[in-house]
């Protein structure tokens, strides 16, 4: 329970502070007077003030907020008001809080790479082999480098990776560099159980502390990701999958899981959190970042805002109807865990 606790306040508090840090720096580089800056709900635990700003850590953990000067219609003609900037400056400001989760989950997978599991090396060297897995029958060995796989030529992991994985019970050829031999194996990639994608049992010779490959890494990464959610978003939407969401309690129990098994995966976990939050937060849902974006767009179109008595009215309905649906989440979440039993 305390390893769950412990890694739920991390994994919730990163986030929220890159989110938060996100709208606070570009508010604070527009010149927008940027009132508080909290992380969490409820009493204050720990506060500060500096440059103008309150700063406070609350105590439940779960939340936090950036209150800007002009949000409140009564503030609207005050020094550095947020409503007084152009339409593209606080479309700025509020996208910057989701595109900031985006970068965090670059980040946490960089950090993965850099201080974990390496990158893969330069020419591209088998590092691992798993005993009587199909690599090993065919006669592969650790440090032989890797020329070509299907006939394409191999510049990067990546690719040994995608045509094993592309080719579940279906011969490849490998070209191999070993002591200044060039060998050609044959190999059939078994299917995995769960997936269905190929595997032979081999890994890559691989190097800690890049910082730059780690990166580029992490950025693909976090691509593949945003496409995946995407995807699985629409799909969702469109009845083809079936919709299956977690709540706050659900997410806490997984994080309790997973950290269990690891920081690599509690660090992966968290990245993919992050893109979800960022997504979600784009999507044209009121309350929501997304909703905000849309009004600003709105105006732009229109030369004119809408009406901030009409704006507000739908940001509180959609506000109401997210913390509902937020409940009946959470109780489900509860049901499914065997929570009352």
């Amino acid at each position: 329970m305390l390893v769950t606790i412990i890694s739920s306040v991390f994994v919730f508090g990163i986030l929220i502070f890159f989110h938060e840090l996100g709208h606070f720096i570009a508010a604070k580089k527009a010149g927008v007077t940027v009132k508080e800056f909290a992380l969490g709900f409820g009493p204050k635990a720990v506060s500060w003030h500096s440059g103008g700003t309150d700063y406070s850590l609350r105590i439940f953990p779960l939340g936090g907020f950036v209150r800007l000067v002009g949000e409140d219609p009564e503030e609207t003609d005050e020094p550095g008001s947020f409503q007084k900037q152009k339409v593209a400056t606080r479309f700025a400001i509020i996208a910057a809080g989701p595109l900031m989760n985006f970068l965090l989950a670059v980040l946490l997978f960089a950090i993965i790479y850099f201080g974990f599991l390496g990158v893969a090396t330069f020419p591209v060297q088998v590092g691992h082999i798993v005993e009587g897995e199909r690599a090993e029958e065919a006669g592969l060995r650790v440090g032989d480098t890797l020329l070509t796989a299907n006939g394409e030529a191999i510049e990067e992991w990546e690719q040994v990776v995608r045509i094993i994985n592309e080719n579940p019970d279906r011969e490849i050829e490998l070209v191999v560099e070993r002591e200044g031999r060039v060998l050609t194996f044959n190999v059939v990639p078994k299917p995995e159980d769960e997936t269905g994608r190929g595997l032979i049992g081999i890994g890559p010779k691989t190097l800690r502390y890049q910082v730059l490959p780690s990166l580029r890494l992490g950025l693909a990464n976090t691509v593949r990701l945003i496409n995946l959610i995407v995807v699985s978003l629409v799909g969702m939407i469109a009845g083809r999958i079936p919709a299956d969401v977690a709540g706050p309690v659900g997410i806490i129990s997984i994080v309790g899981e997973v950290a269990q098994t690891g920081m690599v995966n509690l660090l992966s976990l968290s990245a993919a959190l992050s893109v979800n939050l960022g997504l979600i937060n784009l999507l044209p849902i009121p309350a929501l970042d997304g909703s905000r974006l849309v009004f600003l767009l709105v105006e732009g179109v229109r030369g004119r805002p809408v009406d901030p008595k009409k704006e507000g009215f739908i940001h509180f309905v959609g506000f109401t109807l997210l913390i509902l649906l937020m409940i009946i989440i959470a109780y489900r979440d509860l049901i499914r865990l065997d929570i009352f039993r």
